[in-house]
């Protein structure tokens, strides 16, 4: 308790991400402070948090953290991090390293998001203009990437709803709205059942089992300002904002006939 007590006070001006287990009673949190990683327990009978584990970054190069993530996948065990250019997956329980994907991007790494619907997918964005989308499993190279922005990308998010939706921010002052279908979770579309086809349906079966395609489905230019947080309502999937750097916040909606065409 000590310990944990010290830690906290020596890095509270450092402290750059705070993140809530996505799972479970709410009782655990992560947070990131210049190079440690600090796993806390929140317990009711005080009104302190318990310091449960933590580890640090050693070794050559920028050693400080820019970005972490919290996987509501694997029992809510791992985390993912992103310091410099470097994006590295954690097991919360030892604090070991388990993937790390040494060069992610060409300049510093920005943010990250795990897929919902998807546990081994990651998409992160950095200072080189790029958004790139992981499989965990293989991180020798990105599964897609995304050119769209002019400069920094800060924010990458999913739809919590419906994975295909990615939203990006940037210092370009725009947000773009893309549709990553082809490595969503309903890449063929939504499934049908036989017994609901009729005989005239089943052209149109055989052509959803062809592979969707991925496109950008809006650019949002609303800003004058660099973007540097996107987000999507936690209680309308259809529904997110954008905030940049003049104070500007803007509201917007995923437009009404990409949202009847992933229903219907």
């Amino acid at each position: 308790m000590q310990y944990g007590f010290w830690l906290e006070l020596s890095l509270l001006n450092m402290i750059i991400s705070v993140a809530w287990e996505p799972m479970g009673d709410g009782k655990r949190l992560i947070s990131l402070a210049d190079n440690h990683l600090l796993l806390w327990d929140l317990q009711e009978s005080s009104s302190k948090a318990v310091l449960s584990n933590s580890v640090a970054l050693e070794g050559k190069g920028q050693l400080k953290f820019t970005s972490g993530r919290w996987s509501p996948h694997h029992n809510c065990t791992q985390v993912a991090t992103a310091n410099d250019t470097a994006i590295r997956g954690w097991d919360i329980r030892t604090m070991t390293q388990i993937y790390c994907i040494e060069n992610a991007h060409g300049q510093l790494v920005r943010d990250l998001d795990f897929n919902p619907n998807k546990q081994y997918y990651l998409a992160s964005c950095g200072d080189d203009c790029k958004v790139k989308f992981w499989d965990t499993r293989n991180v020798s190279e990105p599964v897609k990437t995304l050119e769209e922005h002019s400069h920094w990308v800060w924010n990458v998010r999913y739809n919590h709803s419906h994975d295909q939706l990615v939203l990006t921010g940037s210092s370009d002052s725009r947000v773009i709205l893309s549709n990553m279908v082809s490595i969503s979770s309903e890449p063929f579309g939504h499934l049908v059942d036989d017994d609901e086809l009729s005989d005239q349906e089943d052209h149109q079966e055989d052509k959803i089992k062809e592979p969707l395609q991925d496109s950008i489905i809006a650019t949002y230019e609303e800003h004058e300002d660099s973007v540097y947080a996107v987000e999507w309502s936690s209680a309308d999937p259809w529904l997110f904002a954008s905030l940049s750097y003049d104070g500007r916040l803007v509201i917007n909606r995923v437009p009404r006939a990409l949202k009847y065409h992933i229903l219907l």
